[in-house]
């Protein structure tokens, strides 16, 4: 006699937890450090290889919903989960995230230690802020159900739009609040209302309103939608406002296709491919944040793709933007507006102009998140010596950069920045991980290495590498993904 689909499936959760535990366990008796590995990756560090000498965890099966509750509002998942399955689950139940990264494939997991933030952060937080308990396996194997102030531990682990005053005007009655800054002189702040129908035509003689979608293929991608849109002759200074009605799964995922606007970068890459309308059609399937994501690691050009986002306070980022503007000339930028979290925390925190970081009193409640993702110099001492320059001018305006990206800080700076390191190091002791790497240790990259890395010299060659990068990506099969996504709008 078989059970109910949620006894099944939370048998098989269970079963599958206990033999993580006890090979946990067993990596705790030897004192054994070992790595997670999560079958793929949102972050633009090299990822650790298995099949080398260290020693991983397998997590990568653990990727199912288990149960939505619509009475409650809280659906049970496992870490990796993506985006786009938990939103397909929820959809159907009248329910949605309150934080929903932008890329389809980011993880539960992934979000909830990766300091995930998005365009209803500004009012709902980081996405751990949405997650009300988590079931961990502790270092030794142990495995418990974490609720705050723990949690908070666990999580974070690893002109006016820039002074804030439109970001904090536009915050009100909004449900979703970023902005895109195209250049110095143009800029748009994109907000967003859940509504449940279509208005009707103003008259008999107007068409009805057509949604407006994105995931298409021959959709236009949303950073170039918004361009165009505050670019035309209707959106003159007298009335600077365009409006769409976009279907909500497709406003969630709405950066998939061109991943933001990095996808540009491949038809730099591929310099004699144009950059139209007629080849993001045609080349689609490759220009999904999945496909794309797999691309960049394969091909090995991550090792020159300036990918970083930064959390700054509103008074300092006009200067951080014209840093960025006139040292690496990367455009467009992305603008978020994010709460902000009090230390000791490993997510981002700012501390504003001519105050300490412990003055609490003297803090902003909010800061701006600034999406800095394009280019930089081609030889590896030279990329290096970009980030870390970059790293020391946001740590000089009082920000602090995302965890996933490439990270140079030396161990003593690193650990000043957050606090030091007696309060995560008696938590690593209270929950059995004093055996494992630390934070520092996973996210570091050691700038000499790094300056004296030289990529296989036929990867290096243009197109070489690209074409295997784009082999890889197809090999993934993650094309598959998107083609049958059943998030997308099917019209009525």
């Amino acid at each position: 006699m078989t059970g109910t689909p949620l006894t099944t499936a939370l048998e098989r959760h269970a079963s599958t937890v206990t033999r993580l535990s006890s090979q946990i366990s067993s990596y705790y008796a030897a004192r054994l450090p070992y790595r997670i590995f999560h079958g793929s990756t949102n972050s633009t560090r090299p990822p650790t290889q298995k099949g080398t000498n260290t020693k991983f965890v397998d997590i990568s099966s653990l990727n199912n919903v288990l149960s939505v509750d619509r009475a409650t509002k809280t659906a049970l998942v496992e870490p990796n989960v993506p985006m786009d399955k938990l939103v397909e689950a929820t959809l159907p139940h009248g329910l949605v995230p309150p934080i929903v990264m932008e890329f389809p494939g980011i993880t539960a997991g992934g979000g909830f230690a990766g300091t995930a933030g998005e365009s209803s952060s500004f009012r709902h937080g980081f996405f751990d802020d949405t997650v009300r308990e988590v079931e961990m396996v502790l270092g030794n194997g142990e495995v418990v159900k974490v609720k705050n102030p723990d949690l908070e531990a666990a999580a974070g682990k690893t002109g006016e739009v820039e002074k804030g005053d439109l970001f904090r005007g536009a915050a009100g009655a909004n449900d979703y609040v970023d902005g895109i800054l195209f250049s110095k002189d143009h800029g748009v702040i994109v907000t967003g209302k859940l509504v449940n129908e279509l208005p009707p035509p103003p008259s008999s003689d107007v068409p009805p309103i057509k949604p407006q979608t994105f995931s298409g293929p021959w959709d236009p991608w949303f950073y170039l939608h918004c361009q165009s849109q505050t670019l035309s002759p209707s959106t003159t200074t007298n009335s600077p406002v365009a409006t769409d009605y976009v279907p909500l799964a497709e406003y969630l995922f709405r950066y998939d296709r061109g991943g933001f606007w990095v996808g540009a970068a491949a038809f730099q890459y591929f310099s004699w491919v144009p950059f139209t309308r007629l080849t993001r059609w045609f080349l689609d399937d490759f220009l999904h944040t999945r496909m794309m994501y797999r691309a960049l690691h394969g091909s090995g050009e991550s090792a020159r793709f300036v990918v970083q986002d930064i959390a700054m306070p509103f008074e300092t980022s006009e200067e951080f933007i014209d840093y960025t503007s006139s040292s690496l000339g990367i455009w467009p930028l992305w603008l978020c507006p994010l709460k902000r979290r009090a230390p000791p925390t490993f997510h981002p925190h700012t501390t504003r102009p001519g105050t300490h970081p412990s003055d609490e009193k003297a803090q902003d409640k909010m800061m701006l998140n600034i999406g800095v993702w394009g280019w930089g110099p081609d030889q590896p001492q030279e990329f290096v010596a970009k980030n870390i320059e970059l790293e020391n001018k946001v740590n000089e305006l009082g920000g602090m950069k995302w965890f996933y990206a490439h990270t140079y800080y030396e161990q003593e700076k690193f650990w000043k920045m957050y606090g030091g390191r007696t309060w995560y190091d008696e938590l690593r002791k209270k929950y059995h991980a004093e055996h494992l790497p630390t934070v520092w240790d996973k996210i570091h990259v050691d700038a000499d290495k790094a300056g004296k890395k030289q990529r296989h010299w036929l990867l290096a060659k243009k197109p070489i590498g690209g074409f295997y990068g784009i082999w890889k990506s197809i090999q993934s099969k993650d094309y598959f993904l998107h083609r049958k996504a059943q998030w997308k709008w099917k019209g009525e």
